[in-house]
């Protein structure tokens, strides 16, 4: 079978229920009232096909912080009756609503394809401070039986000897701090004997195969699953590099950057998510990442991971960081002598670097400015940058300078 095969039975197969999902929304939610007008799609008349949606322009994460600002707080995305129970602020500022009911970000399937379930005791690796992740796998978790320890980012000292004390048996976060959790629980001379971590859900980062490999050597199951804080899950492994399964309760497409047209072969492009939640129809929504479509040994077709961005915002150590924010930080610094500067986002073996260049006046303080700029940067960025103090950046309209 052909991967365009396999996407148009993939198709044929959601396509009803995206169309039934968008129709019960129209007259609910305003936003996607406006989109549907402007690309002159009426659900309303007429016999209509999944690739009628096709027409409305991609909405792209870059977008968002805009399109809120405009109309407070969730940019008209959500009905105007939904229920949300907590809301979160993502870098951006981006505003994400906790919908009711369990499992709001539809992660179980991710969990459950991994090993973790009733009885598990999860150490889960991501924030619970303003950012949606740690909530995301806390209710995925609490959905599915299993108890969480709400480790969030950090102390990974207490972390590595609470994994010794109270019987940690599953671990979700990213894939470099797990290898340091491993390092530092080996580095204390803890009891292997009361290492029980068996299984690992990564996410957020890359995981390549000599990552993988050396986690492995102490955890069984080491799986790697993707989704956004907007959508929630969009893919996850079954087995290591078998493509990541597309749940069925959203609709993902790739698509090319810039004109939104699906790809129906295994061409790269954007992933552009539809979300199936009657209160939520997140229509046709670019998430900036770059992936393709793959065969998975089943014959349905599956992710092949996240292998770039399309988008303006760059992720580091799992967060999102938009150019708009790097040139309000660096302004903000002017007051003590900095004329200009740019980030540079690297990787250090397994790890995300992010580094701050600053050109300064001959009478700035240096340790004044270092000492601000680590402080700006993770209060509104929320990573800590290395800081250095250069005569000149090669070029002061290039806020990013991204490798690999």
């Amino acid at each position: 079978m052909s991967v365009t095969t396999a996407l148009q039975a993939y198709q044929d197969r959601i396509g009803p229920r995206v169309l039934t999902t968008m129709r019960g929304a129209t007259g609910r939610v305003a936003g996607l009232d406006a989109r549907l007008r402007e690309a002159g799609v009426d659900l309303a008349s007429g016999p209509h096909g999944l690739s009628d949606l096709d027409a409305v322009a991609v909405l792209s994460k870059d977008a968002l912080p805009a399109l809120q600002r405009k109309q407070p707080p969730f940019g008209g995305l959500l009905a105007d009756d939904a229920a949300v129970v907590r809301i979160f602020a993502s870098p951006g500022p981006i505003y994400e609503a906790q919908l009711a009911g369990p499992d709001p970000w539809r992660w179980v399937p991710a969990l459950s394809a991994c090993g973790i379930g009733a009885g598990d005791v999860v150490l889960n690796c991501f924030s619970y401070h303003l950012s949606p992740a740690g909530a995301m796998f806390d209710e995925a978790c609490r959905a599915i039986g299993a108890s969480v320890v709400p480790g969030g980012v950090g102390a990974a000292e207490i972390q590595a000897q609470l994994i010794a004390d109270v019987g940690v048996t599953a671990y979700i976060g990213l894939p470099s701090y797990l290898a340091a959790l491993v390092e530092r629980y080996d580095s204390l001379g803890l009891d292997v004997n009361s290492w029980r971590v068996t299984k690992a859900l990564v996410t957020a980062e890359p995981l390549p195969d000599p990552l993988r490999a050396q986690l492995m050597k102490r955890i069984p199951t080491v799986l790697m699953a993707y989704g956004t804080a907007e959508v929630g899950l969009l893919g996850y492994e079954e087995a290591p590099g078998a493509g990541l399964t597309v749940p069925t309760d959203v609709y993902v497409q790739i698509c090319q950057p810039g004109t939104g047209t699906p790809v129906e072969d295994d061409e790269s492009g954007e992933v552009v998510a539809t979300l199936l939640h009657p209160d939520y129809p997140l229509l046709r929504f670019g998430t900036g990442d770059v992936s393709r479509w793959q065969l998975g040994p089943d014959g349905t077709v599956r992710l092949a991971g996240v292998l770039g961005r399309v988008g303006a915002a760059v992720k580091v150590r799992g967060m999102f960081v938009h150019p708009h924010q790097a040139r309000e930080l660096i302004g903000r610094l002017a007051a003590l002598g900095v004329t200009g500067g740019r980030f540079v986002v690297d990787r250090h073996g397994d790890k995300d670097v992010l580094r701050l260049e600053l050109v300064t006046d001959s009478a700035a303080d240096g340790a004044q400015i270092i000492e601000a700029a680590v402080e700006r940067t993770r209060e509104h960025l929320r990573v800590r940058p290395q800081v250095e103090l250069v005569t000149a950046v090669p070029d002061e309209n290039v806020l990013w300078d991204v490798r690999s």
